[in-house]
């Protein structure tokens, strides 16, 4: 059956939906890579909430969605950006998310790693955003999960120059249980974040965020990097001390960065393996045998979808991830916390299904193309 899809220009277009998914099935855990998936959350449609209220979640979908993750051996970042962390997302939701999915990967097996942030503040002196990453630190070792230390606004809004950063940072690897993994969010991500590690110049922020590495290389198990620049990416792979990981977040360019070259490769933390998790897996499996052509060939197509999901302004493209997870079946409605559903255009979703459903994404291709005209009569759009 043909779907009329509004296009860019302000009309419609004709599309063939898909009639079959993707055929994909679980297998062996990953050989050759790690490769975690930031994982949404799923709102509680029936919450009587505005955009302001604390969030209010659906657990058991939420988790249910994770189990999903984890049934494809793919590890889960928990409350990071894509759990809408500051855009929705506060605090106390984050914490009650990580001890929950922290549990449920303890009961079935899943690998599980966590953010670590300062949002239980809106902003504070040097001594206060440490306390803050502290008390989130002591949370997330307490559940059990792997700690990520995220950057922080309140940091960015504190610190004076890079030895702000290289005190904050040294004082909690010193005292992390375990070795963490170190994250950098572009401002792209987050404008509050701009000039992360003391300078605007990321030439200098990048020699900053190395020296942190540098100085605890025991303390810091990887770096994952989110600045959507595949050559600074890689120029940082390689400066990293032995036995160090970098875990790619670049959402742009993750198939080749993910391959590698000649001397050495990223692991991956991303956010669009939320959509892509059965897909992804099976790319990954590919690339274990040594076949990075076959990898390739399942993980480049992909890329089109995940440019224009992370399209400015990419800190959105969170609405994107749900609304392919409803879609997708892994959640009855398209209702986020915070109300972010709104913040991406009909074209926008009528591209996203499109260039899903031709990637055989969709479990169920019926059931997608079913809930679409849903939405487009929703905005007035007749079929």
């Amino acid at each position: 059956m043909t779907i009329q899809l509004p296009d860019f220009k302000g009309g419609l277009r004709a599309y063939d939906p898909r009639p079959e998914p993707l055929a994909l099935t679980t297998g062996s855990p990953f050989t050759s890579r790690t490769v975690f998936s930031a994982a949404h959350v799923v709102a509680d449609p029936y919450a009587d909430v505005s955009p302001d209220s604390p969030a209010a979640v659906d657990w058991d979908a939420t988790l249910a969605f994770r189990r999903h993750l984890w049934s494809h051996g793919l590890g889960v970042a928990e409350a990071m950006d894509t759990a809408q962390r500051g855009m929705g997302l506060d605090w106390a939701g984050a914490a009650e998310l990580i001890r929950r999915s922290a549990a449920e990967a303890k009961a079935v097996g899943g690998r599980i790693a966590c953010g670590v942030g300062t949002d239980q503040i809106a902003a504070g002196s040097l001594v206060e955003v440490r306390a803050a990453y502290e008390e989130q630190l002591t949370l997330v070792e307490e559940s059990g999960a792997q700690a990520i230390l995220m950057a922080s606004r309140a940091l960015a809004a504190a610190a004076s120059g890079p030895e702000d950063y290289l005190e904050v940072y040294g004082h909690l690897l010193r005292q992390a249980a375990e070795p963490v993994v170190l994250h950098w969010l572009g401002p792209m991500f987050d404008p509050a974040l701009e000039g992360y590690w003391g300078s605007s110049d990321l030439d200098t922020a990048t020699d900053t965020f190395l020296e942190v590495i540098a100085a605890h290389p025991d303390k810091v198990e990887g770096i994952k990097v989110s600045l959507l620049d595949a050559q600074r990416e890689i120029d940082i792979r390689r400066r990293l001390p032995q036995g160090v990981r970098c875990y790619t977040g670049d959402d742009f360019n993750y198939p080749e960065l993910i391959a590698g070259d000649e001397q050495g490769f990223s692991h991956a933390l991303l956010g669009i393996f939320d959509p892509l998790g059965p897909l992804a897996a099976e790319a990954v499996r590919v690339l274990d045998t040594g076949n990075t052509a076959g990898f390739r060939a399942l993980l480049d197509p992909t890329v089109d979808l995940s440019r224009h999901l992370f399209q400015t302004p990419t800190r959105f493209y969170k609405t994107g991830v749900v609304f392919l997870a409803w879609l997708a079946g892994h959640q009855s409605h398209f209702t986020m916390v915070g109300g972010l559903q709104s913040a991406r255009s009909l074209p926008h979703f009528a591209r996203a299904y499109e260039l899903a459903d031709g990637l055989g994404l969709f479990p169920d291709p019926k059931l997608a193309e079913e809930r679409m005209k849903n939405l487009l009569a929703l905005y007035g759009v007749a079929q």
